[in-house]
C-alpha cells in the first residue's frame, strides 16, 4: 500500500508560523516583561516616550501585546488574519523608527522589521494551514471579512500612532536609539 504523500505546504506553513510566531512572542515578552535581555515595560516605556511614541507606557504594552500576543497566535494557527494584522501594524511603527537609517539592519535600519511585518501578513493572507487551530475550529476566525476588518483597523492604528509620533518629534531630529539605550525595541 503506497504511502500517502505529505502535504508540504500545509507543513511549510507550519514550520513559518512556529519560527515566526516564537521570534515575536520573544521580542514581545523582552518589552513586557524584560526576559531574553529586554528592557521590561518601564524600559521600553522610556525608549517609546524617547522615540516619540505618546503616551509611552500605553505604547510600549501595545507593542508589546502585539508581538507577543500575535506571535503566540500564529505560532498556534489560531486567529491568524488577526494576528498577522496587528503583528503588521506594529512592524509599521518599527519600520518608522528605523527609517531614518536606511534599509539594511546592520546600519541600524528597517530590514527586519519590515520582514517580520511581511512574513505576517502573508500569513494573514494564505491562512494558516492545515496543521492549526484555525482548521480544528472550522476556520471560524480565518474569514476574508476577518482579515479586511483586521486589516483595516491596524492600519487606521498604525496611521495614528505614527501621526502623534510625527507631532510629538516636531521638527527635532529622528533618533534611532535612545542613549545608553542599546538596540531600540522594535
Amino acid at each position: 500500500m503506497p504511502v500517502p504523500p505529505i502535504d508540504r505546504g500545509d507543513l511549510g506553513l507550519l514550520v513559518l508560523r512556529a519560527g515566526t510566531g516564537g521570534v515575536l512572542f520573544a521580542h514581545g515578552a523582552q518589552k513586557l516583561f524584560g526576559w531574553f535581555g529586554g528592557h521590561g515595560l518601564e524600559g521600553t516605556r522610556e525608549a517609546m516616550e524617547y522615540m516619540g511614541f505618546t503616551p509611552g507606557r500605553t505604547s510600549a504594552l501595545a507593542a508589546g501585546l502585539a508581538e507577543a500576543g500575535g506571535g503566540v497566535l500564529l505560532a498556534l494557527g489560531l486567529a491568524t488574519p488577526a494576528a498577522g494584522a496587528a503583528v503588521a501594524g506594529t512592524m509599521t511603527g518599527a519600520v518608522s523608527v528605523h527609517a531614518p537609517a536606511g534599509f539594511f539592519v546592520t546600519e541600524g535600519g528597517y530590514e527586519y522589521p519590515a520582514f517580520l511585518g511581511f512574513v505576517a501578513t502573508c500569513l494573514s493572507v494564505t491562512g494558516p494551514g492545515r496543521h492549526s487551530l484555525d482548521h480544528a475550529l472550522g476556520h471560524r476566525l480565518n474569514r476574508p471579512w476577518v482579515m479586511a476588518a483586521a486589516f483595516a483597523a491596524s492600519t487606521a492604528a498604525a496611521a495614528v500612532v505614527l501621526r502623534r509620533r510625527a507631532g510629538a518629534l516636531g521638527s527635532g531630529p529622528e533618533q534611532a536609539t535612545p542613549p545608553g539605550a542599546g538596540p531600540v525595541p522594535d
